[in-house]
């Protein structure tokens, strides 16, 4: 199963030793654009985040403050490239974009349990998900000015890769766009990020949110999940 081959390395735990990685495979999905029913999550999300905020801002909530920590560690920036659930969180006050069905619904759960949640088309994947620290020469594909264009991360730099390339670079920050989930996925995998603030049962209540959105927008979707947990990878 391609859920059992995934991994985070070593030299990634050793930087957070309480990272846990919660993996979600989803099958049957049924894509599209943003509707009425992924509006409405996102609607009840961006509720819930002016909750968790209040008068506070985005990096001072403890499970923000400790991705900023985590980014330190390998050498990013957090106020350039920002953890994935800071920079959604600090949209919330204008409005999320909605982007599509899918895309929504791990944007509501991001900002409602206030973890990074990325998802991509498992269909584009090679090979499993691992967790590594860059080389430098790794291919990252994404867009600049409309077109395509081929990056590498930096050496250290904390990056999800397939056998391909790099799917998310800096940990959360920014998804490539070979795996990036469009209005043709049916099936994807998700990852949640979890750090000490968030515990593993925030990892779990999250898991169980997301994947009651999805059933609920894709009736008779089916789920599988992998818990990688702090200790040896």
């Amino acid at each position: 199963m391609w859920l059992d081959d995934a991994y985070v390395a070593t030299e990634v735990r050793a930087l957070r030793p309480d990272y846990a990685a919660l993996l979600i495979v989803a099958e049957g999905l049924r894509p599209g654009p943003s509707d009425e029913a992924s509006d409405n999550l996102l609607a009840a999300a961006e509720g819930r985040a002016r909750k968790h905020l209040g008068e506070s801002r985005p990096e001072e909530l403890p499970e923000v403050a400790e991705w900023r920590e985590a980014f330190r560690a390998f050498g990013a920036k957090p106020q350039r490239t920002r953890p994935s659930v800071e920079a959604l969180l600090r949209r919330v006050d204008a409005g999320l974009p909605r982007i599509d069905r899918i895309t929504d619904a791990y944007n509501a759960v991001s900002i409602a349990c206030l973890l990074p949640v990325g998802g991509e088309d498992l269909a584009r994947y090679a090979g499993p998900a691992r967790l590594v620290r860059a080389a430098g020469d790794e291919d990252f594909d994404t867009s600049a000015d409309g077109q395509p264009v081929v990056e590498h991360p930096e050496p250290g730099e904390v990056i999800w890769r397939d056998d391909r390339g790099v799917t998310c670079r800096r940990w959360n920050w920014r998804q490539c766009v070979r795996t990036r989930v469009t209005h043709a996925t049916t099936s994807a995998m998700f990852v949640l990020d979890g750090l000490a603030a968030l515990g593993t049962g925030g990892l779990r209540a999250a898991e169980a949110e997301l994947t009651e959105s999805l059933a609920r927008l894709s009736p008779g979707a089916s789920f599988a999940s992998r818990l990688l947990a702090p200790g040896p990878a």
